[in-house]
């Protein structure tokens, strides 16, 4: 009888290979592995692949009607030491970055919060109200009609009428006002998915956490902020810090859209507009592929800070 037994006993991990275990999960959990399937395929063919395919490229001279030349990494080096134009994009993309990424994190955060603690009703109209702007495609139409270049302007006419100056202004057309402008209106786009996210985090949280807090000594709201409800929202402002990285590391379409191609002395001129010129209009793949990776290490680099600065809320 213990021999039949002892045939019968299920197999410990310690006894098989690594491999005979994960194959043996991936039989046990197929349904599972079926239903992720093609999220995974889409994945790999749509964000994987052009990574991989992005850092070959970048150790390539690559036109798009040859075949590729390998070059190493003279590309880097000519980004590094010849492009002054690249060393400014990336002096202003840390400007954009410093600023947009982390006010337009804790507008969303805290917006999100005043939002939460309105009665349902009133929730359900005010949240679109402010979501509106980072789907509209008419807020660049808005913002260039404020800030006009001529006397009919909103902004310009204003200030004509007080007194303040006597010509009009050419908003987008002086470097000394192009940054702050497009800073403003990516400010005001910024409420969009995290925003989101975080009105949904607050949703879950459970609300006797607050009463057990309250007999634990939490004296506060913002007590309850800081130690129950942030990092019950992890998961949720992760999210929403890889969202704002993102945006504002790959800020490039309203300089675009409110200044040309290129921003007047390329004051505005971002790594995203850098990327742009060499990739769609110059064609010169290789060098575009260069850029977008250093984009893609800076943007993991900060990711990385954030998730481990995430992780010591509440603490």
């Amino acid at each position: 009888m213990s021999q039949k037994t002892a045939t019968k006993r299920p197999v410990q991990r310690s006894e098989m290979s690594k491999a005979q275990w994960t194959w043996k999960e991936i039989k046990r959990n197929k349904t599972a592995y079926f239903m992720v399937a093609p999220f995974m395929i889409l994945f790999i063919i749509f964000t994987v692949f052009p990574v991989v395919l992005s850092m070959v490229l970048s150790l390539t001279d690559f036109n798009m009607l040859q075949l590729p030349h390998w070059l190493g990494t003279e590309n880097f080096s000519r980004l590094f030491l010849d492009d002054e134009i690249f060393i400014l994009a990336c002096k202003n993309t840390l400007i954009f970055a410093a600023i947009t990424g982390p006010v337009s994190y804790l507008l969303s955060l805290i917006i999100a919060w005043f939002i939460n603690e309105l009665p349902p009703k009133i929730r359900a109209a005010v949240t679109p109200i402010f979501y509106a702007p980072s789907i509209s495609g008419q807020v660049y139409l808005i913002w260039k009609t404020l800030f006009s270049s001529d006397s009919y302007g909103w902004v310009n006419a204003t200030l004509m009428d007080l007194g303040f100056i006597s010509t009009p202004v050419l908003w987008f057309e002086d470097a000394d006002y192009v940054m702050g402008l497009c800073i403003v209106v990516a400010l005001w786009t910024s409420l969009g998915t995290a925003f989101l996210a975080f009105i949904a985090g607050f949703q879950t949280i459970d609300r006797s956490m607050y009463e057990a807090a309250a007999v634990d000594g939490i004296k506060n709201r913002w007590q309850e902020l800081w130690y129950i409800t942030l990092p019950t929202m992890r998961p949720q402002m992760m999210f929403g810090a890889v969202l704002s990285i993102t945006q504002s590391f790959g800020f490039g379409a309203i300089v675009t859209a409110l200044c040309g191609f290129p921003s007047v002395d390329y004051a505005a001129h971002t790594i995203m507009n850098h990327l742009d010129d060499y990739g769609g209009s110059r064609y010169e793949i290789g060098y575009a592929s260069a850029i977008a990776v250093v984009l893609f290490v800076v943007m993991i680099t900060c990711n990385i800070v954030i998730k481990r600065a995430l992780s010591k809320v509440g603490e």
